[in-house]
C-alpha cells in the first residue's frame, strides 16, 4: 500500500485519476493533502476544510469482486469501513446517512465522493474520495457540520486516523473479496440513519412530505414508505432529508 502526502492540492481523486491515467498504480494507493482547493461531495457541493486539520484523502479500490451493476457495494464497504474506523476513536452515536455521508448524532463529520472509471471491458476502478473532519472547531454557515474533536471532545493525530480508516478500508475490501457481501449489506443497514422513523424529505420539485425509510435497495435506492403507506424508491438526485 502507498501513501502519497502532499501540501496543497486542487483535489486529491483529479491528482489520483491522473495518476492511473498514466501509470501502472497498485490497489489502495492513497493520496492525503493537508489541504484542497476544489474539494467535492455528492451533488458537486463543495467540501470546506481548514488548512491541515482534517483527514483529505483519495484512495484507488481495484480489482473488486463485483459487476458495475453491483457498484453501490463499494458505498456501503466504505460507508461502514469509516464507521468501525471511528468506534475505534470513541466518536458517539455514528450513523450512514444514505449513500454514505457518516453522521455523529445529527452532525455530519466526514463525506464520500466515489468516481468509477468504468473500462471499455465493462471492468472498472474507483477512487474514493474521503474527507473527514478530524481535529476543526468552527464551520460557516454549515450547521449540521462537525468532527471528531466536537463530538468526542479531544484532539486527535491525523496520521493515527488515516491508519485506522485504511485498515478498515481494507479489512472490509477482503470482506467482499471473501464473498460476505449479505453481512456487509446487514452492517449498512444497521448504522443506517433515520431508519424506521418518521423524517421530512424534499424532492427534486422542492416538495416536502413525510416518509419512513425502509431499507436502500441493491441499486443504492432508497426505498421510503409513505403516508399511504405505499412504498417509493429514489435515486441521490430525486430526493434529500431534512433534518
Amino acid at each position: 500500500m502507498s501513501i502519497i502526502k502532499l501540501n496543497a492540492i486542487d483535489s486529491t481523486n483529479d491528482f489520483l485519476k491522473d495518476l492511473i491515467r498514466n501509470q501502472l498504480v497498485e490497489n489502495f494507493t492513497t493520496v492525503v493533502a493537508n489541504s484542497q482547493t476544489k474539494g467535492r461531495g455528492q451533488m458537486g457541493t463543495q467540501w470546506q476544510s481548514e488548512d491541515g486539520k482534517n483527514l483529505i484523502m483519495s484512495s484507488l479500490v481495484k480489482e473488486v469482486p463485483f459487476s458495475v451493476d453491483d457498484i453501490f457495494v463499494l458505498n456501503c464497504l466504505v460507508s461502514v469501513a469509516i464507521v468501525r474506523a471511528l468506534n475505534e476513536f470513541e466518536v458517539p452515536k455514528l450513523s450512514i446517512k444514505w449513500p454514505n455521508d457518516i453522521m455523529s448524532d445529527t452532525k455530519k463529520i466526514a463525506g464520500v465522493l466515489i468516481e468509477n472509471l468504468i473500462k471499455p471491458d465493462s471492468t472498472f476502478v474507483s477512487v474514493v474520495g474521503i474527507g473527514l473532519n478530524v481535529n476543526q472547531k468552527h464551520f460557516i454557515e454549515l450547521p449540521n457540520a462537525s468532527s471528531m474533536v466536537i463530538q468526542a471532545g479531544k484532539q486527535f493525530d491525523l496520521d493515527d486516523v488515516l491508519e485506522i480508516v485504511l485498515s478498515q478500508l481494507n479489512y472490509y475490501y477482503n470482506v467482499v473479496k471473501e464473498g460476505k457481501v449479505d453481512q456487509l449489506w446487514d452492517l449498512y443497514h444497521q448504522h443506517l440513519f433515520k431508519k424506521k422513523v418518521p423524517a421530512v424529505f424534499e424532492d427534486a420539485r422542492g416538495k416536502r412530505f413525510m416518509g419512513i425509510i425502509n431499507q436502500v435497495n441493491r441499486q443504492g435506492k432508497l426505498e421510503v414508505q409513505l403516508e399511504d403507506d405505499s412504498i417509493q424508491q429514489y435515486t441521490i438526485k430525486e430526493i434529500k432529508m431534512i433534518y
